[in-house]
């Protein structure tokens, strides 16, 4: 097996058991059983395992000694500290960005809403996800701090398969799979305005701080 089929196995895998996760079809804490996971995807066990290991990186799998990986898992109280975590960095970073100086800094931030709207067109729930995750961290970014940028992923990485469940509950329950795009709209436009206390007053009021138990 050459290097490129070799990566190419991997992002292959690597891929279906993102959707698989952040769609719903495998659960919080479900195990993952390689020698299942090598007959499904027909792979030998070397490229499932380097999937593995980036699904880790990202936040969506963990390794447990001697018990394999499982889809990741946290407690109420982790997820509810994550989420406040999460809340506390992105104000720092709105406080410390707004107003941008500069517009074109805005063109990350206004591309994430983008992909969401036509994600939500096309009802793709995990596109819509990771743009969603796009979105909150051009966010952060607009403050230009390289450390912040560094503290605030693995929070997001570690949230997104609780965003995901939330957007699924949003589209399912509320019935309207535009109200996502309507709400991080709103929040771009605030961040356009230049005042910090307003962008400020609409993340307080932003999102769902919901999980599944």
């Amino acid at each position: 097996m050459d290097v490129l089929e070799a990566a190419s196995l991997v992002e292959l895998s690597m891929h279906r058991l993102r959707e698989d996760i952040l769609s719903g079809a495998l659960q919080p804490g479900e195990r993952l059983i390689e020698e299942q996971l090598t007959r499904r995807f027909g792979i030998s066990r070397a490229p499932l395992r380097e999937a593995l290991r980036l699904l880790d990186q990202q936040g969506l799998v963990e390794h447990l000694p001697r018990r394999g990986v499982r889809v990741a898992q946290l407690s109420e109280r982790d997820v509810d500290e994550l989420f406040g975590l999460r809340d506390v960095l992105e104000q720092y970073a709105v406080a410390t960005a707004v107003p941008v100086s500069e517009p074109d800094r805005l063109a990350e931030l206004q591309g994430a809403l983008d992909a969401m709207a036509d994600a939500a067109r096309a009802g793709d729930l995990r596109e819509e996800n990771d743009a969603h995750c796009r979105f909150h961290i051009a966010l952060v970014g607009l403050a230009g701090q390289r450390q912040l940028l560094l503290a605030y992923q693995p929070v997001i990485r570690k949230l997104q398969l609780y965003m995901a469940a939330n957007l699924r509950r949003e589209t399912e329950h509320v019935g309207d799979p535009w109200d996502g795009v309507r709400r991080h709209r709103k929040l771009f436009d605030s961040v356009t305005t230049g005042d910090a206390p307003t962008v400020l007053a609409v993340l307080a009021a932003h999102g769902a701080r919901t999980y599944i138990s």
